[in-house]
């Protein structure tokens, strides 16, 4: 079964970026849809942003125009570029293939 990874979480003031990573271990990798989610402490995991074999990209409302996800394929790796972050940004992001989730890192956003 396919394996995933995340990293690049960390502390960040409003305002500031981070780029968060998922590399997944298993094959298959380019037919995958694959997707960012997030989890705040309490709350739902909500869907932040995902991307097609093709590239074809989606976004929720309360990121777009301020993170992009991306996908190198030969390397298997998946990125979630986070720019102007807000303090409601803050949660364990999580990534997710199919039928598989990481483990999740946490992005914490406060000056």
């Amino acid at each position: 079964q396919v394996q995933l990874r995340e990293s690049g979480g960390g502390l960040v003031q409003p305002g500031g970026s981070l780029r968060l990573s998922c590399v997944s271990s298993g094959s298959i990798f380019m037919a995958f849809t694959m997707a960012w989610y997030r989890q705040a402490p309490g709350k739902q995991r909500e869907f932040v942003a995902s991307i097609n074999n093709l590239g074809g990209t989606d976004y929720s409302d309360s990121v777009k125009g301020r993170f992009t996800i991306s996908r190198e394929n030969a390397e298997k790796m998946v990125y979630l570029q986070m720019n102007s972050l807000k303090p409601e940004d803050t949660a364990v992001y999580y990534c997710k293939g199919p039928s598989v989730w990481g483990q999740g890192t946490q992005v914490t956003v406060s000056s």
